[in-house]
C-alpha cells in the first residue's frame, strides 16, 4: 500500500510541474506489470509475440522449463531477448522508487541471480550461431578463396573465347577433313599424335608422300616391310587400330581437349560449367550418358591400371580401354565421394604436355574449389548444423 501511495504522490507532483502533463489521464504501476510474477517490470525483455516479462521471470521460465518460448501464449522465440531499452528507460523515470526497491529485492534472492546468470550464459553460446555473425564469418575465410577463383576463372574464359573464336584454325582439325582429302604433313601429324613412340616413322611416312588415300589402302603386311619397317608388333597393332577407327568415322577422332570441343562444341561447355558447379552429379551423367566415349577414358586416366614393364600391354589399353577393374572403381568412388574436384586436377594433370596453361588454370580453380568445399562443411560443422 505504500508503494502505491508512493507512486500516487510522484505522479500528482508530475502533474503540478508540467500543466501539460496534468490534463493527460493517469498512469498507473498496473499497466507495467509483468505477466510473470504481477509486478512492475524489471529489466522488461519483449520477445517475437509482442509480450514482455521481467528479465529475471523469463530466466526463471527458462530454467526450469527449458524451453525458448513466450510463457504466455507459448510462441517460440528467435535467437537471444534483448531488454527493451526504451520500455526500461520510461518505467524507471515514471516510477523511479519503485524500481529500485525491487532491485533490491532481486539482488537478495539467490535463486534469481543463479538463474539469471545461467540464462546469460545460454545467451553467449547463441551469440555464434547468430545470422549476421555467420555472415562475416563467411565472408572473411571465403572471401580470399573465391576471389582468387573468380579471376582464374576470368582469365580461363578469356582463353576459351578466344580459341572459340578462331573457327580458322579449327577448319583444319582433322576431326573435319575427310581422311581421303588428307595430304602427307596431315597424316605425319596424325600418327605423331598416337604417341613420342610414333616419331620414329615420321620420316619414312614423309619420304614415301603418304597421303590420306594411300593411308587407307595400307595393310599391316605393308607396315612391316620396307620402307615403312614397322618392326614392333605392337607399334604396328597400334596404328591398325587407330586407322580402323580413322576409316569407320571418316575422320580422326578426336584426341585432346581442344578436337573434342571442336566435335562437341555444346556438350563441352556443358561439361566447363556443369563439373565446376556439381562435379559429382556431372560424373553421375556422364556415368548414365556417355560411357563409353567420355567415362571410360576419364576413370582410366585418373585411376590407372597398374602398367607392365613391357610397352605392348600399355599401348593396348590406351587405344581399347575396358571396364575397370574393382580397384579402379574402389579409388574412383573414395575421391568422388570426398574430393570430386581431385578427379578434375588428375585430369588436368595428364594433359599438361598436349594443353599447358589450360591444364594448369584447371588444376589451379580445381584446388581452390576443393578448398572452398572443405571450408564450407568445416562451417556448417562448426555451427551445429550437422551434429
Amino acid at each position: 500500500m505504500e508503494e502505491f501511495q508512493q507512486n500516487d504522490l510522484n505522479t500528482v507532483t508530475l502533474e503540478k510541474d508540467d500543466p501539460i502533463k496534468s490534463t493527460s489521464p493517469q498512469i498507473s504501476v498496473s499497466e507495467f506489470s509483468c505477466h510473470c510474477c504481477y509486478d512492475i517490470l524489471i529489466n522488461p525483455t519483449t520477445l517475437n509475440c509482442g509480450h514482455s516479462f521481467c528479465r529475471h521471470c523469463l530466466a526463471l521460465w527458462w530454467t526450469s522449463s527449458k524451453k525458448t518460448e513466450c510463457p504466455e501464449c507459448r510462441e517460440k522465440w528467435e535467437g537471444f531477448p534483448k531488454v527493451n531499452i526504451l520500455l526500461r528507460d520510461a518505467i524507471e523515470k515514471l516510477f523511479p522508487d519503485a524500481i529500485k526497491m525491487r532491485f533490491e529485492d532481486i539482488q537478495q534472492n539467490n535463486d534469481i541471480v543463479q538463474s539469471l546468470a545461467v540464462f546469460q550464459k545460454y545467451g553467449n553460446d547463441q551469440i555464434p550461431l547468430a545470422p549476421n555473425t555467420g555472415r562475416v564469418n563467411q565472408q572473411r575465410g571465403g572471401g580470399f578463396f573465391s576471389g582468387v577463383l573468380t579471376a582464374l576463372t576470368g582469365v580461363a574464359v578469356v582463353l576459351l573465347v578466344y580459341h572459340w573464336s578462331s573457327r580458322e584454325s579449327e577448319h583444319d582439325l582433322l576431326v573435319h577433313k575427310a581422311v581421303a582429302k588428307w595430304t602427307a604433313e596431315e597424316v605425319v601429324l596424325w600418327l605423331e599424335q598416337l604417341g613420342p613412340w610414333a616419331s620414329l616413322y615420321r620420316d619414312r611416312f614423309l619420304s614415301e608422300r603418304v597421303n590420306g588415300r594411300l593411308l587407307l589402302t595400307l595393310t599391316e603386311e605393308e607396315f612391316s616391310r620396307a620402307p615403312y619397317t614397322i618392326e614392333n608388333s605392337s607399334h604396328r597393332r597400334a596404328i591398325l587400330m587407330e586407322l580402323e577407327r580413322v576409316k569407320a568415322l571418316g575422320v580422326k577422332p578426336p584426341q585432346n581437349l581442344w578436337e573434342y570441343k571442336a566435335v562437341n562444341p555444346g556438350r563441352s561447355l556443358f561439361l566447363l560449367y556443369a563439373l565446376r558447379s556439381s562435379p559429382r552429379l556431372s560424373l553421375l551423367y556422364l556415368y548414365l550418358f556417355d560411357y563409353t566415349d567420355t567415362f571410360l577414358p576419364f576413370i582410366h586416366t585418373i585411376c590407372p591400371l597398374q602398367e607392365d614393364s613391357s610397352g605392348e600391354d600399355i599401348i593396348t589399353k590406351l587405344l581399347d580401354l575396358r571396364e575397370p577393374t574393382w580397384k579402379q572403381w574402389r579409388e574412383f568412388l573414395v575421391k568422388y565421394s570426398f574430393l570430386p574436384y581431385q578427379l578434375i586436377a588428375e585430369f588436368a594433370w595428364d594433359w599438361l604436355e598436349v594443353h599447358y596453361w589450360t591444364s594448369r588454370f584447371l588444376i589451379v580453380n580445381a584446388m581452390l574449389l576443393s578448398v572452398l568445399e572443405l571450408f564450407s562443411f568445416w562451417r556448417i560443422w562448426s555451427r551445429s548444423e550437422l551434429k
